[in-house]
């Protein structure tokens, strides 16, 4: 579904990404983790179209999207949910769920694209004419996915959703994350709980300093004793 091969970036003279290179296969879940200032956030940003790569090259569903801008990725089903939830507080739930259906690949199904996230999401119908600024945490990250599932996502990427949460909330996230992938949608998950991470995820990358340092299952990388002294103090 979505190939990256050789791409390089950066800001000005200071680059983040070397020949970085992966692949993420249709259906599956693909998890990345790293520490902060690894280049996670670049590459999510080049992904959506947000910043330019140096070089490389991005195909996704078979064609080159490389230069294309963040508007036709939405049009073709690449999907961002952004880590810290970027919600509009003043708007109402329901408000922050229609934005994410006003594609043109959406706009269609939106009655029947809001009914599936209040199946997904009972608390966002309980919470419906509330404003958004108003919701917990975890409602509000709720409201994040809910309005990515609203644009009919083919890889919907989802960046740090369990940033700030308390853990029975976290529990119920990677839930949630595994039913939208059980539908149908691949995922790429991008994740500091390393562990949750590599429990759902079928093939795992881990990035340190814009490189790619491992590559497995995530099974695989589990029992790797390097990453597990990394990043699971264990």
């Amino acid at each position: 579904m979505l190939k990256i091969s050789d791409l390089e970036a950066g800001y000005g003279e200071s680059q983040v990404l070397f020949g970085l290179s992966l692949e993420i296969r249709k259906g599956d879940i693909v998890s990345m983790v790293g520490s902060n200032a690894a280049g996670k956030t670049t590459l999510l940003n080049i992904l959506s179209g947000i910043n330019k790569p140096w070089s490389g090259k991005i195909e996704f569903l078979g064609e080159d999207i490389t230069q294309w801008s963040s508007e036709k990725r939405i049009e073709r089903g690449l999907i961002q949910c952004p880590e810290g939830r970027k919600l509009f507080p003043e708007m109402t739930v329901y408000e922050n769920l229609l934005l994410g259906g006003y594609s043109k690949r959406a706009k269609g199904d939106k009655e029947a694209n809001i009914k599936r996230v209040y199946e997904m999401f009972p608390r966002l119908y309980e919470r419906r004419h509330q404003q958004a600024g108003s919701l917990s945490g975890g409602e509000q990250q709720m409201c994040a996915i809910g309005r990515s599932v609203m644009a009919k996502p083919e890889l919907l990427i989802l960046d740090e959703p369990s940033l700030g949460l308390a853990p029975i909330i976290v529990q119920q996230m990677f839930e949630i994350i595994q039913e939208i992938n059980d539908e149908g949608v691949t995922i790429f998950l991008v994740e500091q709980n390393v562990n949750k991470a590599l429990k759902v995820a079928k093939d795992a990358y881990v990035l340190e300093s814009g490189e790619i340092v491992l590559r497995g299952t995530g099974q695989e990388l589990l029992a790797n004793d390097d990453l597990r002294k990394a990043y699971l103090g264990v």
